[in-house]
């Protein structure tokens, strides 16, 4: 059996948005401390014995979810034109990290987006 190293990373970030074509409060804009949980899998380690360096991912993933803190997301690129859900927010998410960190020895395998403490969208790509 070979080995499989699942790293996660842990963040956050703020933002506001609202749900076009939603009947319900979430149609009126308001907002969330979204948490965002990173997860790369490694089947190969480095000279050092690492995977990935969790700096590498904490960097490449504040770039992304810097862009969208303290913003409304409706204003931002692609949610300008799809409905900034939670869905929506983690495959973004993933789809712009998997272009940044992805090669050789590792791949983003999910992103976890937790609109709230109890609610939350996990998102991967099944080969």
């Amino acid at each position: 059996m070979s080995a499989l190293y699942t790293i996660k990373v842990i963040t956050d970030f703020a933002a506001a948005h609202l749900l076009r074509g939603y009947t319900g409060e979430c149609s009126r804009l308001h907002g969330h401390n979204w948490k965002v949980e990173v997860e790369v899998i490694a089947r190969v380690l480095n000279d050092v014995g690492m995977g990935v360096d969790f700096k590498d991912i904490k960097a490449s993933t504040r770039e992304v979810i810097g862009s969208m803190d303290h913003r409304n997301l409706n204003d931002l690129p692609p949610f300008d034109k799809i409905n900034p859900t939670a869905e929506n927010i983690a495959a973004h998410i993933y789809k712009t990290l998997a272009a940044k960190l992805n090669d050789e020895r590792a791949q983003v395998s999910a992103v976890t987006i937790w609109e709230t403490e109890r609610a939350c969208v996990k998102y991967t790509e099944q080969e």
